[in-house]
């Protein structure tokens, strides 16, 4: 699985040198983790994060989990056995969104947004171009294009206007400009929104941090999901979404040996869940 490239800041000491030649792609920076994947023979799929790789599912962190499940559910293997002589050569790369110091419009924002498509076979990336047809192809959505095909002699990154964000009611984290050459760089944006100190969640009790975020709306949307896929819904199947939407939505960090660890969180959230599901409508809970 090939690793990430360097993403440069476009107005720091790191600049390259040979990125602002030709015509190049501005892409809208997504505030999350990098993700990465590709398909063994039996078209199972592996992923990585930045750093590392995942033995199983478990090894991913549970605010990435959404993205992982997203994926697999999404990605179409037969487009791909179709369109490579060897799938496994191929990484897709990308970027898990979850909350970090951007608060997304998380109902729109797919869990997973593809970033970019690397070929053993032919030691490179794909260009800009390609990548949004390809992850098309596969069944995901690729990061969104801001502007393309634009003159490198009339961009100035120093000068350059961070637009709104596809994804929520602001400005973007940033961009990602490329060429078709491979290079590419990043121009943050300088007033982003940072959240707020965080309060581990061992500070807290488990069934504290479940009435604030394990609410009836939250139950709502997961029920909805499921509900779309044709799936059951099951008090465990309920409890494990949640708890991901959770990590992946909020501010709440998990740490294992903390009196709020993941397993606690979760057995409280369970119970919630396991409520919700008794109503007779199986929608509503007092309370939270």
């Amino acid at each position: 699985m090939h690793s990430f490239p360097p993403l440069p800041d476009l107005t720091g000491p790191n600049a390259p040198d040979d990125l602002l030649d030709g015509h190049l792609w501005v892409l809208e920076l997504i505030d999350g983790t990098g993700l990465r994947f590709r398909m063994e023979e039996s078209g199972l799929l592996r992923f990585g994060g930045p750093e590392t790789t995942y033995a199983d599912d478990e090894d991913v962190p549970l605010a990435l989990r959404p993205a992982v499940r997203h994926v697999r559910e999404a990605f179409d293997r037969e487009a791909l056995r179709s369109a490579a002589d060897d799938p496994a050569s191929v990484t897709f790369l990308g970027v898990a969104t979850h909350r970090r110091g951007t608060d997304y419009d998380w109902g729109r924002l797919p869990p997973f947004l593809g970033t970019d498509v690397h070929s053993a076979d032919a030691n490179a990336f794909r260009p800009p171009d390609a990548v949004a047809a390809i992850f098309d192809g596969v069944g995901l959505t690729a990061v969104n294009a801001v502007d393309r095909e634009v003159r490198a002699r009339d961009f100035d990154p120093t000068d350059y206007p961070i637009p709104r964000s596809a994804w929520r009611d602001g400005r973007a984290a940033g961009v990602v400009v490329r060429n078709k050459r491979g290079g590419r760089g990043k121009l943050a944006s300088v007033d982003r929104d940072h959240r707020p100190e965080e309060t581990p969640a061992g500070d807290l009790d488990a069934d504290a941090l479940a009435e604030a975020h394990a609410t009836p709306d939250r139950f709502d949307r997961v029920v909805a999901a499921l509900d779309g896929r044709g799936d059951s819904v099951t008090v465990a199947d309920l409890a494990d979404r949640t708890v991901e939407s959770i990590a992946r939505e909020t501010t709440v960090t998990l740490d294992d040996g903390r009196s709020a660890g993941p397993g606690a969180f979760r057995a409280a959230v369970v119970e919630r869940a396991r409520a919700y599901l008794e109503r007779p409508d199986g929608r509503r809970i007092d309370g939270g």
